[in-house]
């Protein structure tokens, strides 16, 4: 069982920067991808960036703003989040799955919790 947690959410106005966290344990998360996702108010969750250990993916909405990246030492996947939008607000969470594959992103099987980002205009 993987666990993940995450963690630097807060509130930031718009124009800055924010870096989201997900720390793995439970078991070795070197051979998954990670991804981010999120969800705001009355709407259903979207994919934001996923990473292997080859490539990166992003959504249309936050490439060149947003970068995500991972340290298998430490077992953390990071989001840096620049240039904030107050459509970029939601509830962040890390996920993770036993494959190398970023071309589909409804197959995540690990969650986080979640952490809220909140853009103020």
């Amino acid at each position: 069982q993987v666990h993940l947690l995450e963690s630097g959410g807060g509130l930031v106005q718009t124009g800055g920067s924010l870096r989201l966290s997900c720390t793995a344990s439970g078991r070795t998360v070197s051979d998954y991808s990670m991804g981010w996702f999120r969800q705001a108010p009355g709407k259903e969750r979207e994919f934001v960036a996923a990473v292997n250990w080859g490539a990166t993916r992003y959504a249309d909405s936050v490439r060149g703003r947003f970068t995500i990246s991972r340290d298998g030492a430490k077992s953390t996947t990071y989001l840096q989040m620049n240039n904030l939008k107050p459509e970029d607000t939601a509830v962040y969470y890390c996920a993770g799955k036993y494959s190398d594959s970023l071309r589909r992103v409804d197959d995540y099987n690990y969650w986080g919790q979640g952490t809220q980002v909140t853009v103020s205009s």
